[in-house]
This record gives structure tokens, sequence and C-alpha cells, in this order.
């Protein structure tokens, strides 16, 4: 049996065999699209457990799972592995760090060698365990093959309709996933570094916001190494890892929050969740939206309503973010018209939902916020793992779009 300690030496050991051409340009690879709920209330629920699972923790100060029937949105890419080559589809999540494989696919490869060492993970929306694995995996059609890529494979595993899970969350997620309390694993970005594929752990997220033509593929890409140039306008600003937990835990910031004049949010601590689908702020900050815009409750679907002349009055949410400021058009603040008949008690296609939610807590939490996928639709975000963690944004030719 591999011990964990000998599984922690070999991870400081330096990289020998057959070393893999550094490259200048990001590994990137596209992503899709995945939509498997059947209306809004499945979203709501999915992410009131992913807040649950985020901000609970038990007596070890670990996550425990909120299990729901299976995760209903989301993006994955495709990795190949072993010989024969299998190809998985896994989830990207930014809130876990462990990359694995076997939930639907199962592993097979005359290549892989079992470590020994005990892995498992929990996620809102399910479970898995099983162990550790080392075998070649290929990032995307043409991106590189890292031989002796360290990554789980499942022997049970609940509430998965992917492959398993692609973690770009912060190192630090890892710990307790190993047997050893304090271990942690590196992560994709961190082996691919220590494989000579990349320079730095750093990751560049992509989205296009859904429109009328591609409610249910729609574009998406992400990019390890760097940010893909191609993807984004003007400079990427960055701002440091928060220092409040829990929100340092994961890609988490500091922010304030205006809408217009209107003082909204403090500036306090939040994350930046690529798995969330909404943009929630703390309870006392909703109530001042709802108030600023005039929204009321549509209580079949839990999100604010406003009518057409209100749309027009609808004003910029403005993210403060260290010196810099992200505007965030009114188109950006509203449910996709085009998905309006996957709303709880139906929707015409007129009808006008606003996307931002509130929190069970008021502002002081810790966890005041969550700039959701809806977020990420709009601007480049860049997760950056060196040495001085740290998240980066700009804008892209969708950050002022009227796709909703």
């Amino acid at each position: 049996m591999f011990s964990v300690a000998s599984f922690l030496a070999l991870l400081v050991l330096p990289v020998t065999g057959s070393p893999v051409e550094v490259r200048n340009s990001p590994i990137t690879l596209p992503m899709t699209r995945r939509l498997t709920f059947s209306n809004v209330t499945d979203l709501s629920r999915h992410d009131e457990a992913l807040i649950a699972a985020l901000t609970e923790y038990n007596a070890h100060g670990r996550r425990d799972s909120v299990p729901l029937s299976n995760f209903v949105w989301g993006y994955s890419v495709s990795v190949s592995i072993g010989n024969p080559t299998t190809i998985y589809n896994l989830i990207v999540d930014s809130a876990s760090a462990i990359t694995w494989v076997g939930a639907n696919t199962r592993y097979v490869s005359n290549t892989g060698t079992d470590i020994g060492v005990p892995v498992g993970g929990h996620y809102h929306f399910g479970s898995f365990q099983g162990t550790l694995f080392k075998d070649s995996m290929t990032f995307g059609t043409n991106g590189p093959s890292i031989n002796q890529m360290q990554f789980g494979v499942a022997s049970t595993s609940q509430g998965f309709a992917f492959d398993g899970v692609l973690g770009i969350g912060p190192r630090d997620l890892t710990r307790g996933t190993l047997n050893s309390p304090e271990a942690t694993l590196p992560t994709v970005a961190d082996y691919l570094v220590q494989r000579g594929a990349i320079r730095k752990p750093v990751v560049g997220i992509f989205f296009q916001p859904i429109s009328a033509g591609t409610a249910l593929i729609g574009d998406g890409e992400i990019s390890f190494g760097g940010a893909n140039r191609q993807r984004y306008t003007g400079r990427i600003q960055y701002t440091d890892i928060t220092l409040t937990p829990h929100s340092s835990q994961y890609w988490g910031i500091d922010q304030a929050i205006t809408y217009g004049d209107t003082h909204i949010l403090d500036y306090t601590a939040g994350i930046v969740n690529c798995g969330c689908t909404f943009l929630y702020i703390a309870s006392d900050a909703f109530e001042r939206y709802q108030a600023a815009t005039g929204g009321t409750m549509n209580a079949a679907n839990r999100l604010l309503q406003i009518s057409p002349n209100q749309y027009t009055a609808l004003r910029n949410l403005y993210f403060h973010i260290d010196e810099y400021t992200y505007r965030f058009v009114p188109n950006a603040q509203i449910w996709p018209r085009s998905l309006n008949y996957r709303l709880d008690g139906g929707g015409d296609d007129n009808d006008i939902f606003l996307i931002v939610k509130g929190l069970d807590s008021p502002t002081g939490s810790g966890f005041d916020f969550i700039n959701g996928y809806v977020f990420l639709q709009r601007f480049y975000v860049v997760f950056d793992g060196s040495m001085r963690p740290r998240v980066g944004f700009a804008r892209t030719p969708y950050t002022r779009a009227n796709s909703n």
C-alpha cells in the first residue's frame, strides 16, 4: 500500500522523465454549456444548496454535502485519459480543487497506476469516494499530453450528470480530501506548472451570455497558464484574495456595490463562483436593491419582476473593487427573456425578471455576496493561484451587450 507520507514526498520531488515544452501561450479548452433544469426553482434550489455547502462547516472545519438529485446548470470540458484513450466530460468547479473521473464513464486504462491513497469530495450536488491514480491526460484536441498526471478515480459517486469534476479552486480546498487532514493535492494548474506545460498556475474563464440563438449551447472557454487575449478588451485588473473567513478559502474578494448613486452593499467580503447561477447579495443590500428598482417578488419563481417602464428606468449596477469600478448594465441585470418559457408558472416573452437575489444573512457574515455565472458572462475572470493569490477582471465584447 502506498502511504500518505510517501505520496507527500512524491509531490515535492523534481520532475523527471520526458519534459513537456513550456508554452508561451495558455492552454485553451472550449467549454460546453449544459442545462438540465426544468424551471427556475431548480436553479434556485441548486444555488441554495451550493450556498449552504460553501458557508456551513462541520466540527472538523470541512464542508458537509447537501445532495441534490442532479446538477442542473454548468459548463464542462473534455479531457482524454489513458490507453486505450477514453474521453471524459468534466464539470468545471471553482469552489473545489480536486480533479477526478469515473462518475458515469468508467475509468479503464492499461497505463494507469493506482497510487493507493484514498480520496473523496463532497459537493452541494453530490459526493464521491475513490483512490488516487496517475496516468496520461490530454487536454482538448490539440492540447498537451501530460504523463503521470495525478487525479482521483471514483469507486462510488452520487448526484452527477457528468463524468467527474475539474476543480479550479485554490489548492487549500483539497485539504482533508486525502487520508491526512493536513495534506493537500496539486490542482490541475499546479500540475501543469510542475510538468512544464505552463509557467504559472493561472486559469482564465470566459462565458458568452445566453441569447435566443445560444440558449442551450453557448460559448465558453477555460485557459490554463494565462488569459486568452482574444477574449477580453482593455487590461486585466487584479485584486488580492480577501483576508476575511470564510470567503478567503475560495476565490474571495472585497467589493462594494452601488445602484447608480444609491448605496447597496458596503465594502465587504464575498466570492466569485462559476457554479452559482445568480448574483447574490446580503439580505439588507437586497432590500435596498429591491427598493431602488421597484421590483416585486414573483411568488412562482422567486425572482424580482419589473415592468417595461421600470426596465427603461433601470440604472447601472456598479461593482467597486479596489480602485476599479465595473459597470453592470441594465440588460445584464435581467433574466434572459429567451428562457422565460422555463420560468415557474410560465412566462411571457415580454416579462422582465431581475437576476439579483438575496442571501439569508445581513452584511457582516464574512460571506456577503456571490458574483455568480451571470456576472462571469459579462467579465473575463482570471484566477491566479501563484504565491500571491488574486482574482483579475476585464471587460469583454459582451460586457455591455443587450443579449437578454
